[in-house]
């Protein structure tokens, strides 16, 4: 196959396996609440592999997340988000996420894949920028990417939600993701 500006890996990744560095890595997610203000929230990405090959269509990327680690400053709305309603976290302890295709050029990317919330798979395009490599004080090569997708929480089986007094829901349908992801060389 040859290398062209959709398949080239972008300036400065080299292949090979490259780890999630999950203590500096986010998962954040704003959704609209009651029409009028967002809540915003993170989950705890709790593994995850790039493993960069030859060209982009050689490159793969599989994540896991741990939506009992969810996070938005309230405890009891924590709580609520864990329960049967939303995330359900002892029936549907993990969340994946694994690529089917890569494509772009230069920072910009589009990572295509299989997203699983809530024990239910859609395919999902993320909007990513590769931010480039630094080596750490620790030696270490590290990779930092951006990324973002909108999705629908009724594609994925949430569907709680509770009618406002004065016409509409109290929570959004559409769910913005958005990844602050730092990998780091392996071997």
């Amino acid at each position: 196959m040859s290398t062209t500006a959709t398949t080239a890996l972008p300036a400065g990744l080299t292949t090979g396996t490259w780890a999630v560095d999950a203590s500096h890595t986010e998962a954040a997610f704003t959704v609209r609440h009651a029409g009028i203000s967002k809540v915003r929230g993170s989950i705890a990405v709790s593994e995850g592999t790039i493993v960069v090959g030859e060209t982009l269509a050689d490159t793969s990327v599989n994540v896991t997340l741990d939506p009992s680690t969810v996070s938005t400053g309230d405890a009891n709305r924590d709580g609520h988000l864990k329960s049967g309603d939303f995330f359900d976290v002892e029936k549907f302890g993990q969340w994946t996420f694994a690529s089917t295709e890569i494509r772009g050029a230069g920072s910009d990317y589009v990572i295509v894949g299989d997203l699983t919330i809530h024990g239910v798979t859609q395919s999902v395009e993320l909007a990513t920028e590769f931010n480039g490599t630094a080596v750490d004080p620790f030696g270490n090569t590290r990779a930092g990417f951006e990324a973002t997708v909108t999705i629908s929480r009724k594609d994925f089986g949430l569907t709680w939600n509770a009618a406002l007094e004065a016409g509409g829901v109290l929570v959004a349908d559409k769910v913005v993701i958005s990844l602050d992801v730092s990998a780091i060389q392996q071997g």
